[in-house]
């Protein structure tokens, strides 16, 4: 958590009004480790914290009845509260209006904040407080076992027409949306705190960065905000100067007091089984109900880093996809960055966090999940990450495929569903060689080897900064970016996809990243396994028409120019006719980076396939590895029938967009029919 305090300003009667925070709970029905720790006061009188923490607390009358109450938060939400803005101030009082919160806080980011905060979850049983010896200042939440993933079939773009938002999102006319939005809106937050989240995605003030504001009901939503963003003080100050920002709006949907005043005990995970994930491209808002799980209630995620952000992205020249930066040293001494797209458990983090086992190379950690791209002055693409932690998953992140992530996490982390160990530590499947005798499951059960279950659930997840992060590159947030060399496009395939090939130009490459299909991941709701598109790894999470996200990439590549970065496309999950891997995977894909460097450097050879340029034999380093030629062999076999049939699946998905598949693609199509034809 960011360790940042809003500038202590001067003093006196209306300054302090502009800064209160209100409260309308009586304080014996409080918790004792809530915002509300000040003394209590008459009605009539207001005060300033002493602390210099920079919350302001101001009671209201405890003979008020909810409704009226709520109203009352409402109405001086936007003459008491902690911004000068007041158009922020007028929204956080429509909000509280319609939720009717107990109380309103503005979050400054303090580490005393998130102290506060996760003292009131461990209290109340959201969260287990780790060990301190094993994992300090960590802790453990355990979600619903219905809330435990993206909700796809809940998420909604609501653009103006449904063509804009495209056959790949589900989209609903804006108005009747709103309403809907209202009617579950109404007194979600009763007898909770309503937090208000000023955050920004990038570097402070950096000059790819955007800004945000969430309001939530979730402590565990602000202390994650906290570690996946620059959250705080700061961010307002920035809004209140004048900066564009982000509306977003999270309730878990378990108000804790009914409409007739009667009050109901709070349970650990609260949410509701009706889940809504909604999304105003045109109006930059976002809108999330009954979920308090990652990336349906983290709103500067998927939410904003995406959805909303491609939006934007695509209507101010840049662009906001889903992709790594990592940057990597030759042995030459040269420094290149590149960004890499893949699916939700496709190895992504592994190679956000590659240590090189080949001498003389070396790869640094800029970002895992999220790229924010931009042409810059000299025609150059700069990338930043707009996040500032990791909120990873768990199963399969260990000492042998990826020791950094686990390094990472020596402290300091926020982990949701994974299993505790007898000695107060986490587990989960993946993370050492043999599983422990005894464990408490993710759902709180009594685990052993012999339970035939998993002991975390397959999306569990860890939160943590990624200053942490012991590969962690010093230029991870240039607030300009850094500049972008390659890019690379990869899925989980068992055939037909090679090792690793290079487009042969910036439409070839735009052309791949529009086939990206994989087999869906735990992350998602439906069968895992089931192989499905997910063109530039944004299927979920594009905010607009997919294929027109495809004409955007084609007229960013015009933009470039010659200074275009070179495009390549992987693939680590090859199989043989035995069902087996035939590439080591993990560390060993540096040797695949190496030779991406090598084609950037001009060291490396190819040779044209038709559907791409592939390694000269001997430019992939493959010595050490134990590799039959005949496995070698398959990792770039190209079976024209089977690409034939692969074109014709391809013709079939664009035909799913109409005519809005820009020409380039089909031609690009055509042309990959004909070279495996002839």
């Amino acid at each position: 958590m960011t360790i940042i305090q809003r500038p202590k300003k001067a003093q006196n009667s209306k300054a302090q009004n502009s800064k209160t925070q209100i409260s309308t709970v009586p304080d014996s029905a409080k918790p004792r480790n809530s915002y509300a720790f000040a003394p209590r006061l008459s009605q009539t009188t207001q005060t300033s914290r002493a602390d210099g923490e920079g919350t302001d607390i101001r009671p209201a009358s405890p003979s008020m009845s909810n409704g009226s109450a709520a109203s009352a938060v409402a109405a001086r939400a936007g003459e008491s509260t902690g911004t000068t803005d007041p158009a922020l101030g007028a929204w956080v009082a429509e909000i509280a209006q319609l939720t009717q919160p107990d109380e309103i806080v503005w979050c400054d980011g303090s580490r005393a904040e998130a102290d506060r905060l996760f003292r009131l979850q461990v209290e109340s049983g959201q969260l287990i407080r780790l060990n301190p010896e094993w994992r300090p200042g960590s802790y453990l939440a355990r979600t619903d076992p219905g809330d435990v993933a993206r909700v796809e079939a809940r998420t909604f773009i609501c653009s103006e027409h449904e063509h804009d938002a495209g056959p790949t999102n589900n989209w609903r006319e804006p108005a009747e949306m709103r309403e809907e939005l209202r009617g579950v809106f109404e007194g979600s937050m009763r007898g909770r705190t309503m937090y208000v989240v000023p955050f920004s995605m990038g570097p402070l003030g950096g000059s790819i960065s955007q800004l945000g504001i969430e309001i939530t009901d979730s402590p565990y939503v602000v202390v994650s905000m906290g570690i996946m963003t620059r959250m705080g003080s700061r961010a307002l100050e920035l809004i209140e100067a004048g900066q564009p920002w982000v509306r977003t709006v999270h309730s878990v949907g378990y108000p804790l007091v009914d409409a007739t005043g009667i009050r109901r005990e709070d349970v650990p995970w609260p949410c509701d089984d009706t889940k809504y994930i909604v999304h105003f491209p045109q109006d930059r808002e976002v809108w999330s109900y009954g979920s308090g799980y990652g990336g349906n209630a983290l709103l500067g995620k998927k939410c904003f880093a995406l959805r909303i952000a491609s939006q934007l992205a695509r209507e101010e020249g840049w662009l906001a996809e889903h992709m790594l930066i990592i940057k990597v040293t030759s042995p030459a001494g040269r420094q290149h960055h590149i960004a890499a797209a893949f699916p939700s458990a496709c190895g992504k983090t592994n190679l956000a966090m590659l240590r090189s086992q080949l001498p003389g190379w070396t790869v640094e950690t800029i970002g895992d999940d999220i790229a924010w791209l931009k042409p810059d002055a000299d025609g150059r693409l700069r990338a930043i990450n707009p996040e500032r932690g990791f909120f990873g998953v768990a199963p399969g992140t260990g000492e042998s495929t990826n020791r950094s992530a686990v390094e990472t996490m020596w402290g300091n982390t926020i982990f949701t569903n994974v299993a505790l160990r007898d000695d107060g530590d986490v587990w989960w499947e993946g993370l050492t060689d043999e599983s422990p005798a005894h464990l408490i499951d993710w759902r709180g059960e009594d685990w052993t080897p012999d339970s035939g279950r998993p002991a975390a659930h397959p999306n569990s997840r860890f939160c943590v900064a990624a200053e942490q992060c012991p590969t962690i590159a010093d230029d991870w947030e240039d607030p300009d970016g850094v500049p972008i060399d390659a890019i690379v496009f990869g899925g989980r395939r068992a055939s037909n996809v090679p090792l690793v090939l290079q487009a042969r130009d910036w439409k070839h490459g735009v052309f791949l990243g529009a086939t990206i299909a994989s087999e869906r991941t735990a992350a998602a709701e439906g069968t895992v396994g089931e192989l499905r598109r997910d063109p530039f790894a944004m299927l979920p999470f594009c905010g607009y028409n997919m294929a027109d996200h495809w004409a955007h990439w084609l007229n960013i590549g015009e933009t470039l120019g010659s200074g275009a970065p070179a495009v390549f496309q992987v693939n680590w999950f090859r199989k043989g006719p035995d069902g087996s891997y035939l590439w080591p995977g993990f560390a060993e894909n540096m040797r695949v980076v190496a030779w991406i460097v090598g084609r950037l450097e001009g060291t490396a050879g190819a040779v044209d396939t038709p559907v791409g340029r592939i390694p000269v034999r001997a430019s992939l380093d493959v010595d050490g590895l134990d590799l039959t030629p005949d496995a070698l062999d398959r990792l770039f076999e190209i079976d024209p029938d089977a690409w034939l049939a692969e074109c014709d699946l391809t013709e079939h998905f664009f035909a799913r967009f109409g005519g809005r598949v820009p020409a380039a693609l089909t031609a690009e199509l055509e042309s990959l029919r004909y070279r495996l034809r002839h």
